[in-house]
């Protein structure tokens, strides 16, 4: 037999014939273990991303307790004007219960609304101007329930006694009789979530023009530009009686361009495109939020606000409601008329309104037209104004 005739193993037609079959038997494998693999891996990111939704879902409390009592009240509460247009109420809550408030004193069960704003955007979702409704205000409070089931008595007081009486059910039907608007969501923030927030976008510059020692607040800065953690912005925006004047317009000011200033961090840091930055911000943003049920998942709070990306900064608008000292208590608020009046009337119209460092009065519009009604100018500022000057 010659050498030709042999047979070799691994080679002659037959060989290669099982040489190539097993080769591409290996390649089938890989290919099936690497779509496997690959399969593996999108279901585990799948799967992050539905675990990271439903935990931050789970962090929103629903307020149910809050929609039942409104519904009962359905029939007296106002009636929206404008379709599209949405108003939102935000309470700064000052429990001192939960995790990191009892730092910020004992907790009496006389939980307080600390600060409250009338959130409205416009129904082109332009527009965003933010209405701050201060603690002091002398209101009309309903008859509401209260935590232990029975109804208090109506009553004429402070205004942020009504979260105190019966909660933000109460505190949205006082806001409501108050200005007429239709309140359509609302949310709560305690101390311990805004401090959170303020650390998830890794703080907010200010810019002081003195330097501040508040012991009562726990607060120490120099002057000039300062960039506030999440415990130093919750005492520069509580302050009160070391800062400023002292008074509860002054504080509330200050509150308005700290928001401004942390409405600019967020759209200039691209936190809202960037996912590594954006889980935290959503994390700590949803940790100590109440809202209401419909607001009380991420769907929920992404379809309101996915209009407001393309705000900017510069419409976003922070304003007080006009407001004098009030007739018969100079510690104490009332409206001023008609331009409270005037305000209300254009928000729930869903009508622009002008804010400006120093409101003018009665000054003629700028270009001679006679707009028979132009839009009214308060005193406020906007995000895209600088804390600094």
């Amino acid at each position: 037999m010659t050498d030709s005739a042999r047979k070799v193993p691994g080679r002659g037609p037959g060989a290669a014939a099982t040489g190539g079959g097993l080769r591409r038997r290996r390649r089938r494998r890989w290919a099936k273990g690497t779509a496997l693999g690959l399969a593996v891996l999108v279901a585990a990111a799948a799967g992050t991303g539905w675990a990271l939704y439903a935990k931050l879902s789970a962090n929103i409390t629903p307020d149910e307790a809050a929609a039942r009592e409104l519904a009962r009240y359905e029939r007296e509460r106002p009636t929206t004007l404008v379709r599209g247009a949405q108003n939102i109420l935000l309470i700064g809550s000052d429990t001192r219960a939960g995790d990191g408030n009892s730092a910020y004193g004992r907790d009496l069960g006389s939980e307080r609304s600390d600060t409250t704003i009338l959130l409205h955007l416009a129904a082109d979702r332009r527009s965003a101007t933010a209405v701050s409704l201060p603690r002091d205000l002398m209101v009309d409070i309903p008859g509401c329930r209260q935590s232990d089931g029975t109804r208090s008595l109506p009553v004429f007081a402070m205004f942020n006694r009504a979260f105190q009486v019966g909660g933000s059910a109460c505190t949205i039907r006082t806001v409501e009789k108050l200005t007429d608007i239709r309140v359509d969501h609302h949310m709560v923030v305690d101390f311990s979530g805004f401090k959170d927030m303020v650390d998830a976008v890794d703080g907010v510059q200010v810019c002081l023009k003195e330097p501040i020692d508040d012991k009562a607040a726990r607060l120490k800065l120099p002057a000039g530009k300062v960039l506030l953690d999440g415990e130093q912005a919750l005492g520069y925006v509580r302050a009160r009686k070391s800062l400023g004047d002292g008074s509860d317009t002054e504080r509330m000011e200050r509150q308005q361009r700290f928001l401004g200033a942390l409405v600019d961090k967020v759209q200039s840091n691209d936190v809202l495109l960037n996912p590594v930055k954006l889980y935290p911000v959503l994390d700590a943003a949803t940790s100590s939020l109440t809202t209401d049920p419909d607001l009380a998942s991420l769907r929920g709070l992404y379809q309101l606000v996915r209009g407001l990306r393309d705000i900017p900064t510069e419409r976003v608008q922070f304003l007080t409601v006009p407001r004098e000292s009030y007739v018969y208590d100079a510690n104490r608020d009332q409206l001023v008329e008609p331009e409270a009046e005037k305000l209300f009337a254009r928000l729930r119209a869903d009508q622009p309104v002008a804010v400006a460092r120093k409101a003018p009065q009665g000054a003629p519009e700028a270009d001679g037209r006679s707009d028979p009604s132009p839009a009214p100018t308060f005193q406020g500022n906007t995000a895209a104004e600088h804390t600094c000057e």
